[in-house]
């Protein structure tokens, strides 16, 4: 495919499913919160589960949750929320396959992590996302289903695994987007095989007169909360991306589990019926500990220090270093057929910007190794090593 005509689809399908996704994350929260926050009546109605006054935008808003009774007719306009569900997961998907499955797989094959194919990488990818649907709900639709916290334990575990296995098989990057995938596939499975199958059977019952049954808002409820805990850890996984430090780590499974633990946990004291005092203290908390945690991780990678234990390092070995494993793609004039303009705008072109950019360079190519790309230009580490000497002592590009 033409790099531009890429680059234009990436942009438009990038932009679509950004804003597909506030509208389909913020429509779960908002109604989520409602579902927390409901009163009952003073005079209680036939099927008036809750009640509740908004304040917004200069208004009131009065809003009831109920199921109609028979008899009543089905009303002349009712919105329902799912188009922006699989607005975001059709455009997701598209962005997989563009940014990961085109091009060679280049983002998702990492030799330092295993020497395989992209035929093989992709398969990986597409295989997690069909055979994870298959195992979350057959595992939510068995006796074990029916223990909510048992369940819920397994399917993190599970979830965890996934994470594991990915990570020593994909590049970092293309592991924690298809744990991500993962995540987005089960919501959208949840919303098209239960939450809307279980609202058309409460329309239909409706408009025929009869008594609408309650375990199908039970079950579509079910998955919606499922839905809901899973926002948090999305939304990272969506940007962690520019965090080279997480999915560049060694133990980068471990990361993106505390995480999405943490993500989850917040989602939970959200949820739980507190003041605003009590979650915001108990949220805070848990991600302290979870980002606390990632820290210490992060900095068991870093080490020591290169400066002490190396000779005094010139820039002239720095930059032929540069020059011959990352000029091909961080330059005014790229001579990689992949990316044909500097990724993010980085150029090594002169030794100011270099020197400019030494932290940058270390915490990629130094620390998380995440750079040259999928080490295409077969960086060393000893050369690693060098680059790392030069920044400890200075950066100095005059001597």
């Amino acid at each position: 495919m033409d790099a531009t005509l890429h680059e234009l689809l990436d942009l438009v399908v990038r932009w679509v499913h950004v804003i597909a996704g506030i509208m389909w994350i913020g429509n779960s929260l908002l109604f989520n919160w409602l579902d927390r926050n409901l009163r009952p009546l003073d005079e209680p109605k036939e099927g008036v589960q809750g009640k509740i006054w908004l304040l917004h935008s200069g208004a009131f808003y009065e809003v009831e949750k109920k199921l109609l009774p028979p008899g009543m007719p089905y009303p002349e306009k009712v919105h329902w929320f799912m188009f922006q569900n699989l607005t975001t997961w059709v455009s997701g998907i598209t962005l997989l396959v563009l940014v990961y499955y085109l091009g060679g797989a280049a983002y998702m094959v990492d030799p330092a992590v295993a020497a395989i194919s992209p035929a093989v990488a992709i398969a990986a990818g597409v295989g997690t996302l069909v055979l994870g649907w298959f195992a979350y709900d057959l595992l939510w639709r068995s006796p074990i289903g029916a223990s909510g916290r048992l369940a819920a334990t397994i399917s993190f575990a599970l979830l965890v695994a996934v994470a594991f296995g990915l990570s020593r098989v994909l590049g970092g990057r293309a592991a924690y987007i298809h744990v991500g995938a993962l995540l987005g596939t089960l919501m959208t499975g949840n919303v098209w095989f239960y939450v809307v199958p279980s609202q058309r059977e409460l329309v239909a019952a409706t408009r025929a007169g009869k008594p609408q049954d309650p375990a199908l808002s039970n079950r579509a409820k079910q998955r919606s909360i499922h839905n809901n805990y899973m926002t948090f850890p999305v939304l990272f996984i969506m940007v962690s991306n520019h965090f080279p430090s997480t999915y560049g780590n060694t133990l980068n499974w471990l990361i993106l589990a505390i995480l999405m633990a943490g993500g989850a946990g917040v989602r939970h004291f959200m949820n739980i019926r507190f003041t605003y005092g009590q979650w915001l203290r108990y949220a805070a908390g848990t991600a302290i500990v979870a980002l606390a945690l990632v820290a210490l991780l992060i900095a068991r990678q870093r080490g020591p220090s290169a400066a002490s234990a190396s000779a005094p390092v010139a820039f002239a070995s720095a930059r032929d270093v540069i020059a011959r494993r990352c000029v091909q793609c961080h330059s005014a004039h790229p001579t990689d057929t992949q990316f044909t303009v500097a990724p993010a705008g980085v150029m090594f072109d002169t030794p100011e910007v270099i020197q400019r950019m030494a932290a940058r360079i270390k915490e990629r190519a130094v620390v998380s190794k995440t750079m040259p790309f999928g080490n295409k230009t077969d960086i060393t580490d000893d050369e690693r090593a060098l680059l790392g000497a030069w920044i400890d002592q200075g950066a100095h590009i005059d001597r």
